[in-house]
């Protein structure tokens, strides 16, 4: 009857809130599938070219990096889940700047306002982008998460021709993806030569 029926839509408008609030890591077990083969940028392809304002008011254009890119896709500024994942990137981005010659880049959906707050809060001194109405986000072909509530958490490494590498999607390990992308630009370093040593 309507009753139950108002009753069943209450109780779903809930949950779907309190994912929406939740920490990410609530979102789904570590041992889930990473890779989601309805991605449209697959590894080997070309990741589209994109040109998105900082929450410094600077214009960030993807095919003028010239050196390999972590292109990083999270559902939302000041969240519990993004809060962790944009800490993570944070503690490494010397690292990744100085061992392997790359940059990282964070994209949502939230302006530019609500990139400067977020990234003065965490001290963030990467580029976080805004990508108001999720153009770039759909040219990527990122997938909704939480049976499509929610935007996805999807980390894209690209080499500096801007080449996909690697491809890691999972919502609810937020911290992880710092590790899977330093595994993929650890897999494009190019191999020291070996030294040669005298035999005596």
């Amino acid at each position: 009857n309507i009753y139950t029926y108002q009753y069943i839509n209450m109780k779903t408008s809930a949950i779907i809130a309190a994912i929406a609030c939740t920490s990410a890591s609530a979102f789904a077990p570590a041992s889930t599938a990473r890779q989601n083969t309805a991605l449209n940028l697959k590894v080997g392809e070309t990741a589209p070219d994109f040109a998105l304002e900082d929450q410094n008011g600077k214009t960030f254009k993807r095919s003028a990096a010239k050196k390999p890119l972590v292109v990083y896709f999270y559902p939302a500024d000041s969240t519990p889940g993004c809060t962790v994942q944009a800490k993570a990137f944070q503690e490494e981005i010397q690292s990744i700047r100085k061992e392997f010659k790359a940059d990282v880049v964070g994209i949502s959906g939230q302006g530019a306002e609500s990139k400067q707050k977020f990234a003065q809060e965490l001290g963030l001194d990467f580029s976080i982008l805004a990508d108001e109405k999720d153009a770039v986000r759909k040219e990527f072909g990122v997938p909704k998460a939480a049976f499509g509530f929610l935007p996805g958490r999807v980390t894209y490494v690209l080499d500096k021709a801007g080449v996909c590498t690697s491809v890691y999607d999972n919502l609810g390990d937020a911290a992880s993806h710092i590790t899977k992308a330093k595994e993929a630009l650890a897999e494009m370093k190019p191999a020291k030569k070996a030294g040669f040593t005298l035999p005596f």
